[in-house]
């Protein structure tokens, strides 16, 4: 079989790409190499010059699942180069809440393959870049007076446990009749209270 129209740079993301449809799908028992080479229509061998095994792609998947989340984070905590703290932490809630629904099956891949004993540095880096994002922001709310005194990283975690928490009986439709736009909005201004000096 030919390797079709892909080349060098585009198959590595074309294979990214499928296997997250299939993850999300078939889950990860539904993802092999010789099925992503046979649904993108290239040789069985072809997937192994990007990802030496099965393992190898699920880790990549999750590479590129927390870097196009960290650029989500980043953009919404510059909030287009300033604007209050308030605002930059409720758009960055926001942001996780919709990433978290709409790619469900990657996020949890995420997370499994970073706690794994055996993941990558580049993995566990990007894992937490997540995290630092939202306490660099908690830091700077810190400094104008917008966010309480304490250790950014734990506020940070307290921050991501609420949204993380609410997306994830969002996904499991678990939060009745309310709308998830109306619940993450509560959630939200429950939150910055809370993360207010003097609350």
């Amino acid at each position: 079989m030919a390797d079709g129209p892909y080349h060098h740079g585009n198959l590595r993301a074309a294979l990214l790409e499928r296997a997250e449809v299939i993850l999300t799908t078939s889950g990860a028992e539904g993802l092999t190499l010789r099925g992503l080479a046979r649904e993108l229509g290239v040789s069985h061998a072809a997937p192994a010059r990007h990802f030496r095994d099965r393992q190898t792609l699920l880790d990549a998947l999750a590479v590129s699942g927390f870097t196009t989340l960290n650029a989500r984070l980043a953009s919404a905590a510059g909030g287009g180069g300033g604007g209050p703290v308030g605002a930059r932490l409720a758009a960055l809630g926001r942001t996780y809440v919709d990433f978290a629904v709409e790619h469900t099956a990657l996020l949890e891949l995420m997370f499994a393959v970073k706690h794994a004993d055996d993941s990558s540095d580049e993995l566990r880096e990007r894992g937490h870049e997540s995290l630092l994002i939202v306490a660099r922001l908690m830091e700077e709310g810190q400094q104008t007076g917008a966010v309480r005194p304490g250790e950014p990283v734990q506020l940070a975690q307290v921050a991501f446990s609420t949204v993380h928490g609410l997306a994830t009986l969002a996904v499991a439709s678990l939060l009745d009749d309310t709308p998830l736009a109306e619940a993450t909005e509560l959630a939200l201004e429950i939150l910055l209270a809370g993360l207010r000096p003097g609350a």
